[in-house]
């Protein structure tokens, strides 16, 4: 593994243990050129995924793509950041169980609004905005119109 600090390719594991969602392996390391000490994370991967963009563009997949969009969206929200992680690690793990090495944008961006409309509607609402391609405040009123259970009528 390659020091952050000095670009050094030779550095030493010095302790290995599950991290906390016992999904990945906490590894921290020191680096013998320059005495830097950083942590790296090991995670299973299944296959190697690609994504088919609207535009029928491909990519490979990227987890920290994945996490940055859902903790942009979870940004000051009163959500543990464990959860964040179980949730994202289990986005990863229903994506690469589908069968498909090639995945559509589309697919990726539907199950991360199902995770998050089960965690925080708040974020729901936020990443939605993104995905949805929302441009103007009568879109957000629409969308959130559609999540309110319908009122009863008054008498």
């Amino acid at each position: 593994m390659r020091c952050p600090f000095c670009g050094n390719i030779d550095t030493q594991v010095k302790d290995s243990r599950p991290a906390e969602d016992h999904v990945s392996i906490r590894r921290r390391r020191f680096c013998q050129a320059c005495g830097g000490r950083f942590t790296t994370y090991e995670r299973v991967q299944l296959r190697d995924l690609v994504v088919i963009k609207s535009s029928g563009k491909r990519e490979d997949f990227d987890r920290t793509k994945l996490e940055r969009s859902i903790r942009i969206a979870m940004q000051k929200r009163p959500i543990e950041p464990e959860r964040i992680d179980q949730m994202i690690s289990g986005i990863v793990r229903r994506l690469e169980s589908l069968g498909d090495t090639d995945i559509s944008s589309k697919q990726i961006g539907e199950i991360v609004m199902e995770s998050l409309a089960r965690i925080d509607t708040v974020a729901y609402v936020r990443f939605a905005s993104v995905y949805k391609n929302f441009q103007a405040a009568d879109d957000f009123d629409r969308f959130v119109s559609e999540l309110r259970p319908p009122q009863a009528a008054e008498e």
